[in-house]
């Protein structure tokens, strides 16, 4: 990756951040009197880091969806294809390698969209909690909230003072041990509130394979 890609911006801070958003843009946020020789030794140390995000964004950029027959979904990490069957009993279901939606008029948009969005919803309620006892008994913190939503640029985050969980809704596309983990990964936040030594020593002890786990991710 050449510098002139990335967008560099000086800012009153102690320390350097890097962030690759999902438009594939590369922002790099450093103190006003940093070097450039510093700027490139940090981007070269980073660069794998930089590749391995954008190939994520580039693979799993929003492309909208017909919803027509033959098109490709994906649930818990397996792909299925999708059949759409006129019914006047409305539902969907997986039927081994496909994703069914029986709509009444096969040409409803929109109808297709509500069936295929409450149908995940509901997916994701019963994994995620049921990843949520797994794992919420070895905190053992109570939990105030938990919000299932769609998000931009992270699978979950957690609000420890107020022990709010939040939750991506396309984490059920992803492998059930890949929700594990990120499911703990909010957890601990609730006993460490931040990415220290002691969050991942209190993440490998209790999880010791996470970092496979958080490969499937991507």
């Amino acid at each position: 990756m050449q510098r002139n890609d990335i967008k560099i911006i000086y800012k009153h801070v102690k320390n350097a951040s890097l962030k690759v958003k999902p438009n594939l843009e590369v922002l790099l946020t450093v103190p006003v009197d940093m070097t450039n020789k510093e700027i490139d030794y940090i981007l070269k140390k980073r660069e794998d880091w930089i590749n391995k995000h954008l190939e994520f964004f580039s693979d799993n950029q929003v492309v909208e969806k017909k919803l027509i027959s033959g098109e490709d979904f994906v649930y818990l990490g397996k792909h299925y294809r999708l059949k759409v069957i006129e019914s006047n009993n409305e539902r969907v279901k997986l039927n081994h390698s496909y994703f069914e939606v029986y709509v009444e008029n096969k040409g409803d948009y929109d109808k297709k969209t509500k069936l295929i969005d409450e149908w995940y919803k509901e997916k994701a309620k019963k994994h995620f909690q049921k990843a949520i006892d797994k794992y919420q008994s070895i905190v053992n913190i109570d939990i105030n909230r938990i919000r299932i939503r769609k998000m931009k640029t992270r699978w979950g985050s957690c609000n420890p003072s107020k022990s709010y969980i939040n939750l991506n809704l396309e984490l059920i596309k992803k492998p059930k041990v890949a929700i594990e983990y990120v499911i703990f990964h909010e957890l601990t936040h609730l006993i460490h509130h931040n990415h220290g030594k002691n969050f991942y020593n209190y993440l490998s002890l209790h999880m010791p394979d996470w970092k496979k786990r958080k490969e499937k991710l991507y």
